[in-house]
């Protein structure tokens, strides 16, 4: 059965990838908004695997709609939520049997409930899969350690192809570098370099 991942490059969705590939023909789908193009962070680590690999266009005015809502709120989590379900939504119409993503027990950021994720199946007849969702971050960090090399540190200095890079440069270009920092708290961000069981 074919699967379509979506993929940031980091940690999680990698973590996923390697996990629903027991079962699966998993493809790696990082999703953008043509905004930037760290979408090839993604698609460099996708390289040193064995999975396909597929940029999945989404629609701007989501992301537009996202950043007016994380500047109005002062914190990017409902912004995020949004695109994350526009993502979700968007992967159902590229022919995939069922559709993951690497979302954790513990993430408040983004999540999908039972209902959402009901929804998204019987609309769209596709499986909608987390196969982290039992997983805390203490066993996600302990399973990617003994799997992946990981690079971590700071939101802004690590090459990524999440939603939030593109939301930062949206965000940074209607209100200006100020705006970013007044709505993304400092974080730590992870980037695969390599599969180590690949």
């Amino acid at each position: 059965m074919d699967l379509g991942l979506l993929y940031s490059g980091g940690k999680d969705s990698s973590l996923a990838a390697l996990l629903l590939s027991e079962f699966y023909d998993v493809t790696l789908v990082t999703a953008s908004f043509g905004i930037t193009d760290d979408w090839r962070h993604a698609e460099r680590t996708a390289e040193g695997t064995r999975f396909g690999f597929r940029r999945l266009e989404l629609d701007r005015s989501v992301a537009e709609a996202a950043v007016e809502r994380m500047y109005e709120d002062g914190y990017p989590r409902n912004g995020v939520q949004q695109v994350h379900v526009h993502g979700l939504e968007s992967i159902t119409d590229e022919g995939f049997d069922a559709i993951a993503d690497g979302t954790r027990r513990d993430d408040r950021v983004p999540s999908i409930s039972r209902a959402q994720a009901q929804s998204l199946e019987d609309r769209h007849a596709v499986d909608y899969i987390a196969p982290l969702s039992g997983f805390g971050r203490s066993a996600v960090d302990r399973l990617v350690e003994e799997n992946l090399s990981v690079e971590v540190g700071p939101s802004e200095t690590i090459e990524r192809a999440d939603y939030e890079a593109e939301l930062r440069a949206l965000l940074e270009d209607v209100e200006g570098p100020e705006a970013v920092t007044g709505v993304f708290p400092e974080h730590e961000q992870s980037h695969v370099t390599g599969f180590r069981s690949r």
